[in-house]
């Protein structure tokens, strides 16, 4: 049975930095493909990051690139995502998911771990 479990969230300055882990079990990750995504309040769930497992290939929202590094530790089945330069923009609550593939629609992936929230102060 997959399982994701997000962790690190929590209040922030406009400026500030977090980590954000995804602890993992059930699944390889040499067998899935994972990422973040994230919700603010009142909008609708959109993709922040992924690692593909067939290349690789790291993906990045244009609205966090050159600030948000993903990174996945197979020995120790955890995803972080580090956070830098965060802004008031970037509050939601954060999800780590998983499927074969990093699909640009977020409704395709069908594991799913409880949110973190990420609270960026102005």
């Amino acid at each position: 049975e997959v399982q994701l479990q997000a962790s690190g969230g929590g209040l922030v300055q406009a400026g500030g930095s977090l980590r954000l882990s995804c602890a993992a079990s059930g699944f390889s990750f040499d067998d899935y493909s994972i990422g973040w995504f994230r919700q603010a309040p009142g909008k609708e769930r959109e993709g922040v990051s992924c690692i593909s497992r067939s290349d690789g290939y790291t993906y990045y929202a244009d609205s966090v690139k050159g600030r948000f590094t993903i990174s996945s530790d197979s020995a120790k089945n955890t995803l972080r995502l580090q956070m830098n330069s965060l802004k008031p923009e970037d509050t939601a609550v954060y999800y780590c998911a998983v499927d074969t593939h990093c699909y640009v629609d977020y409704r395709r992936f069908r594991y799913w771990g409880r949110g973190t929230l990420v609270t960026v102060s102005s």
